[in-house]
């Protein structure tokens, strides 16, 4: 396919000294954006003991541990600001993300033994889900760096129990076990009660000396007082079962090493335990790039800090997405596909490493009073159309055909409405985008460039409505709302403003209360609160989104569940003509 692939259409254009200079203002606005996540981020890294108490210990933090585990380069971490029940550590106590271990991508996480010994706490059940997500997505190893003191007791109401609590991660461990995807653990410390299945759960276990799993701790051990409450008699056999847990703690490398077999391999030194997860990671299934790979890795022809000047921070400013493309792709080609048709949005083939990677997109600008043709008012860029639609279900219905995954950039404010757009099908149209998602099973990433809005959001890759969505990434300039606060604020109180108006009333106290709810959707609209909430996965630096590309298409193509052979494909023979 050499004609097709090896050397696309090149596309964007140099940054004009004009350009440059009229976006200096915006581009200090993203770098104060990315320089706040990345404090908010330090913060996270810095909770809990520090590192040199640890150490002094003789044990290595988690951030060490994966430091040595992962091939230099290529940690691409994930839901560092995760926090949706807003504990006050400021974290979940899980760190994860995609990298490489002996040049094969898995997915990565491991407890913060800063933190509690790495106890379970709110918000981590469903961190750990996104993690057994991706790797099932993507068909990647998991690999876990487990040391986990059990379950933070004081605060159990808030995860133990319910349908998405701490123990349905062992069914989600269970689940990729029979889909094929394989689980490492390395496992370190005391290790009881769900610490324990967390560390029996995983398919081969690597042990280091000093660790154990078992069902219980030293205060289960001691049963419950019979009395139904403590007294000084309880009081006193606690602690002497305590002392005994703490003298050696039941499950040990003893036990499970040379009695059960659980431990497939027991390591003096924690390092060690990581070199036999590196050791196995070699024989893991991945197929050589050089398969999937329709031409050589280049890098883009212009330079990714072009972004800062491409990228309004103005959500109301316009761009050109095409040149926000160009600086992301191999040598800044692509085959676009359907151009004549709506420009809205833009669909087509680009390389990613040298794979093939299909991305759809918002673009921005007016289409004049010709656009929508169903319509007697203008098209606007970032809302969908007709025509945008089907296109878009057309590309995503041929990307399943010859099994390319895809990659989603949004900066939409939303779908036409009114009735004539209902007429123009819109409604049927959203949903029928959100069935060909589903029935294309292709891994997808969503890239959350500016604006991601109602129902918009869903159908255009978001996680909320297929899947398929590996993660989704942020930006400095990301937003998520269901509209945009001004509309809200008309929408919500436009009625009142009426009322008062008829009744020959101060408006100011209502417009108070506008202003105020704009200023709110603001807020909670931003790229930090968005990581805390779970609406992005990460937020990335403008000069940081090419490498997350790099990794999903080098993930998605590692191990892929089925193939189409280049020459069989037909979405580029029909983007030829």
């Amino acid at each position: 396919m050499k004609p097709y692939f090896e050397k696309m259409k090149e596309f964007g254009q140099e940054l004009k000294p004009g350009q440059i200079k009229s976006t200096e203002a915006s581009m200090k606005q993203i770098q104060e954006v990315e320089a706040q996540v990345a404090e908010a981020v330090e913060k996270v890294k810095n909770t809990g003991l520090p590192t040199e108490k640890i150490n002094a210990r003789g044990q290595l933090t988690v951030w060490q541990r994966l430091e040595y585990l992962v091939d230099p380069g290529t940690w691409n971490p994930l839901h560092t600001l995760y926090n949706p029940e807003d504990n006050s550590e400021g974290t979940t106590n899980v760190i994860d993300g995609l990298a490489k271990i002996s040049g094969k991508w898995a997915v990565v996480i491991g407890f913060d033994n800063k933190v509690y010994a790495g106890a379970w706490i709110p918000g981590q059940s469903e961190n750990v889900f996104r993690c057994t997500d991706l790797a099932k997505r993507l068909n990647i190893p998991l690999v876990w760096l487990v040391n986990c003191s059990g379950v933070k007791l004081t605060e159990q109401e808030k995860f133990y129990a319910d349908r998405r609590g701490s123990g349905t991660t062992f069914f989600r461990h269970a689940e990729l076990n029979q889909a094929g995807v394989p689980i490492l653990a390395g496992i370190y410390g005391t290790n009881p009660a769900g610490g324990g299945y967390q560390g029996i759960s995983p398919t081969i276990l690597f042990a280091h000396k000093d660790c154990n799993i078992a069902v219980g701790g030293g205060g289960i051990l001691s049963g419950m007082s019979p009395k139904g409450y403590f007294d000084l008699e309880g009081a006193e056999q606690l602690i002497s079962a305590a002392k005994q847990f703490k003298a050696e703690p039941p499950g040990s490398t003893k036990i499970h090493y040379d009695e059960t077999g659980f431990f497939r391999y027991v390591y003096e030194k924690e390092e060690e335990v990581l070199d036999g997860i590196k050791d196995y990671m070699k024989d893991m299934p991945a197929y050589n790039p050089k398969f999937f790979r329709v031409a050589e890795p280049k890098e883009p022809r212009f330079s990714q800090e072009d972004l800062y000047h491409l990228v309004p921070f103005n959500q109301k400013a316009m761009y050109n997405f095409d040149e926000i493309l160009a600086r992301l792709v191999d040598g800044s080609e692509h085959m676009e596909y359907r151009p004549d048709s709506g420009p809205e949005v833009y669909t087509g083939l680009v390389k990613i490493d040298g794979y093939l990677v299909g991305v759809i997109g918002n673009r921005q600008g007016f289409f004049g009073e010709d656009y929508p043709e169903y319509a007697d008012y203008a098209g606007i860029g970032g809302k969908l159309y007709r025509q945008g639609l089907i296109q878009m279900n057309e590309f995503v219905t041929h990307c399943g055909r010859d099994r390319v995954p895809i990659i989603w950039f949004q900066d939409t404010s939303g779908i036409d409405v009114g009735d004539i757009a209902e007429k123009a099908e819109l409604l049927g149209l959203g949903q029928a985008l959100i069935y060909s998602i589903q029935q294309t099973d292709v891994p997808m990433m969503l890239v959350l460039l500016r604006k991601g809005t109602a129902a918009a959001h869903y159908i255009m890759g978001g996680p909320t409505a297929n899947r398929h969505n590996a993660f989704t990434l942020g930006t400095p300039t990301t937003e998520i709302y269901v509209m945009h606060g001004e509309t809200a604020a008309a929408a919500s109180f436009s009625r009142r403003l009426v009322k008062e108006k008829a009744a020959d009333r101060p408006l100011e106290p209502i417009i108070e209360e506008m202003n105020k709810l704009v200023k709110e959707y603001y807020d909670y609209s931003r790229p930090a609160y968005c990581a805390q909430h779970g609406l992005v996965d990460e937020v990335a630096k403008m000069t940081g989104i090419r490498q997350y590309l790099q990794a999903f298409a080098g993930a998605a193509y590692q191990n892929p569940k089925s193939i189409c052979p280049q020459h069989q494909m037909m979405l580029p023979r029909i983007i030829k003509g």
